[in-house]
């Protein structure tokens, strides 16, 4: 692969040999920390760049080859996410700190595979489309907000169809599986597959996997065609079932190969896009021409990297709703309280977003946001100030919210569901107890009413804005799978890509409750933050951890530069 570099101006090639000598001596003493010289490695170091000539800025794009870092295969073959994934990891370097972080693809294991010219080419409806194939070699960045002496930082493969596929129209037999909870927009995805697999590439064999994962080894294949799927995209939940646990990665190979299907297409949340990457890596194992794309979703929008899930918008959409009935309710009564739970096991993505798009929430709390009920500025004191002065109060909780605290209170064991999630305690029910008792030791009358819509929230079909997302995340997935890549797909900054599946399973993407959305969000409630200078330096290095994810052993130093200065910043949350 080659890359695309945008060289500096004049002024910065004044230094060159300067810094070209630094990077030696880097490089050197990287070298000596990792215990092993040049003779140690097998392919060697690149030299020091020679002193070159100042070019003008008007000659902006050169073209590195990746064969001339030769010390990138040592790159591929270490990685510190786990010896058993080293075979998986693509990084490659360029100039100026590029790093990218590339997907699997057939031909890293099946050099000699045929390629077939697109049939989009011969399309009438993409005919008239200028440049609809997308370069082999562009690239989406993690961050786009940079500084003037920013490092270039790690990219992302752009989706999009390929000039050359890795299928014949006919030799494509595709199957489609949802897992783990519901979430709006399941439906419509799974109609974009069928129908664009159908529509764009003439692909006539495509079933469904029904009930998750275990229906790969205990259920018949659901034959889908776009006639059968036409209006399901109206409805909520997922016509093909779903469930979770039930992954046994050796049974579900065996099948695929057994029938014959070569494009997986996997739709579920981080826990699912795990399954996919070892489904994956066992079908490399064996030597299989099939392809892994995995489509993330997760009500919670806790999937790393990506900007937002799908579903996401529509159910913040439907959480407005219980929070304008929880207003109503609580307008109406003397000292009136409305109590909301919202979905939010980890992150409190949805009760944020809701909150701030109602603006009639006296107080939002998260799981990233520790609080305390009782003394000075603790939530009773804060709901009772409130209401003196209001009369009335809303309250948004997201369920993971306050977990510590029910711990400390009842007497809780640590079980799990079917994904390994561990079970919550009702934070809503709790709240509204510790709230009653509160008032009746004050002797101070109110009334509060709780609110529970979260089944509600994720069992609607998805809305106008969704629906559009979940196609082009159809069509991006079914484009990179006909291209021979295995992947999560993803909109990055706005641009669909193709994501290692180890960057969207090795962290969680949480509220950051240093950046300025969650104060934006304190601003419009007037709630007290509940956290000390201990809890945000606390918070500020766990975000710090969470971002930067799990790097090859060996790599340079570039590139863990490159890496830190991406992981710097939120990818979907900060504006």
């Amino acid at each position: 692969m080659a890359s695309h570099i945008i060289l500096p101006p004049d002024d910065a090639d004044e230094n060159h040999n300067h810094q070209a000598a630094a990077a030696a001596e880097e490089e050197e003493e990287e070298r000596d920390e990792l215990g092993r010289d040049d003779d140690d490695d097998e392919h060697g170091v690149p030299p020091a760049l020679p002193p070159k000539a100042a070019l003008p800025f008007s000659a902006t794009c050169v073209r590195i080859s990746r064969d001339s870092y030769p010390n990138l295969r040592a790159l591929r073959n270490a990685s510190s996410v786990s010896l058993a994934d080293a075979a998986y990891v693509k990084i490659s370097e360029a100039d100026f700190g590029y790093v990218l972080d590339d997907v699997p693809h057939f031909t890293d294991y099946l050099p000699d595979i045929p390629t077939y010219p697109n049939p989009l080419q011969d399309h009438p409806a993409y005919s008239t489309v200028k440049q609809y194939f997308v370069n082999e070699d562009d690239t989406v960045p993690q961050k786009v907000v940079v500084q003037k002496n920013s490092r270039r930082g790690v990219h992302f493969r752009r989706a999009g169809p390929r000039q050359r596929v890795y299928f014949g129209t006919d030799e494509v037999k595709a199957c489609i599986v949802t897992c783990g909870g519901l979430c709006p927009g399941l439906n419509t995805v799974i109609r974009e597959l069928v129908c664009g697999l159908s529509h764009m590439y003439n692909v006539s064999s495509i079933f469904g996997i029904q009930n998750g994962y275990k229906g790969f080894y205990s259920s018949n294949y659901l034959p889908l065609t776009p006639k059968s799927v036409n209006d399901i995209h109206k409805r909520g939940g997922t016509v093909l079932g779903t469930s979770r646990g039930g992954h046994d990665t050796k049974k579900i190979v065996d099948n695929i190969q057994d029938r014959g299907i070569n494009q997986v297409y996997i739709i579920g949340g981080d826990g699912t896009q795990k399954g996919a990457y070892e489904i994956f890596k066992e079908i490399r194992k064996r030597g299989l021409k099939v392809s892994v794309a995995g489509v993330p979703k997760t009500i919670d929008n806790d999937i790393a990297i990506i900007d937002k899930s799908f579903g996401f918008d529509t159910a913040v959409e439907e959480a407005q709703r219980a929070i304008d009935s929880a207003h109503v309710e609580a307008c109406s009564a003397e000292n009136g309280i409305g109590l909301v739970k919202l979905m939010g096991r980890y992150s409190g993505f949805i009760a944020m977003y809701a909150t701030l798009a109602s603006r009639d929430v006296d107080c939002c709390l998260i799981p990233e946001s520790p609080f305390y009920l009782d003394g000075e500025g603790g939530l009773l004191q804060y709901v009772e100030k409130r209401l003196k002065e209001n009369k009335h109060m809303v309250i948004v909780v997201a369920e993971g919210a306050g977990q510590d605290l029910i711990a400390k209170s009842l007497a809780t064991s640590d079980q799990q569901d079917a994904s390994g999630n561990k079970l919550l305690l009702d934070i809503g029910l709790w709240l509204t107890h510790k709230i009653k008792d509160y008032f009746k030791s004050k002797k101070m009358e109110m009334t509060i009413k709780y609110i529970d819509p979260t089944y509600m929230v994720r069992a609607i079909p998805s809305n106008a804005s969704d629906n559009v997302y979940c196609t082009l995340l159809a069509h991006s997935a079914i484009h990179g799978a006909m291209a021979g890549y295995s992947f999560t797909v993803g909109m990055v900054n706005g641009r669909h890509t193709y994501i290692p599946f180890y960057r969207v399973t090795s962290t969680r993407n949480k509220v950051k409750v240093t950046d300025r959305m969650w104060a934006r969000l304190l601003s419009s409630t007037n709630q007290p933050s509940f956290l000390s200078q201990k809890d945000i330096d606390e918070a500020s290095e766990a975000d710090r951890l969470a971002n930067r994810p799990p790097l090859p052993t060996g790599a340079s130093s570039r590139v863990v530069r490159s890496f830190d200065q991406s992981s710097s910043c939120s990818s979907n949350g900060e504006i």
